[in-house]
């Protein structure tokens, strides 16, 4: 069938355009042109209040790099190092630059080593430098914790101004300690019910004032009071 002008003037087009795409490609990966070298690196995370340098400089990636000798696996084994990030994708984009995602770890409670204080998130990781002062208002935790506190942080929220911290017993259950100085014994299965029963009987009795030593709560059966 016959072809008309156009028709050959698009074909020739196209042949062309293929061609410049082609060869930008090849250039890219052999490093020359402007889009073989990264000019900018874009972070972006889940929350809008976080200081973001600690990823950049984590990233390694100065200016003028080329994109192509970068190990994208190698930038979030980098990152992930930070024990600010919870996961992070990174990926080349089409001007060669580079676009960084992550995940945050969020602070849940504190933890105190007996001198300083570090914020935890919920499976109990440290996610920032550690601070000479306790911050208001937060569950406290002395010493090490298992890998999830969460559910634990939640229900010692509910006793925050009368609990001074919390301490992993043994590898398996918590004692609960008050500000005024009683130590509460929860027990291995279920301590968050025993804090919710604790916070009932503090309405009722204010029984965290009382003149008391211990509130042995281990047996579900009884509460044991000295």
């Amino acid at each position: 069938m016959k072809r008309n002008l156009w028709f050959w003037l698009y074909f020739i087009a196209a042949i062309l355009l293929a061609i410049y795409f082609a060869t930008r490609i090849v250039m890219a990966h052999m490093g020359y042109g402007p889009t073989a070298m990264i000019r900018n690196v874009s972070v972006f995370a889940d929350t809008n209040d976080k200081d973001l340098t600690t990823i950049v400089a984590a990233a390694g990636i100065p200016s003028g790099t080329h994109t192509y000798a970068i190990k994208l696996t190698f930038v979030n084994e980098r990152i992930a190092q930070t024990h600010i990030a919870r996961e992070s994708a990174v990926r080349r984009l089409a001007n060669g630059n580079l676009a960084i995602k992550v995940n945050l770890y969020r602070a849940v409670a504190e933890r105190t080593d007996g001198v300083n204080y570090y914020q935890l998130s919920a499976d109990g990781k440290d996610i920032k430098n550690p601070s000479a002062t306790r911050g208001t208002g937060t569950v406290l935790f002395r010493g090490r914790v298992p890998n999830e506190i969460g559910e634990i942080t939640k229900a010692a929220a509910n006793l925050v101004g009368d609990l001074d911290y919390l301490e992993w017993i043994d590898n398996r259950r918590w004692n609960l300690v008050t500000l005024g100085g009683i130590t509460v014994m929860l027990p291995e299965t279920d301590p968050i019910a025993a804090i919710g029963n604790l916070v009932v009987l503090n309405k009722k009795y204010n029984i965290l004032s009382k003149d008391i030593k211990v509130i042995d709560m281990r047996d579900n059966a009884r509460i044991l009071v000295k």
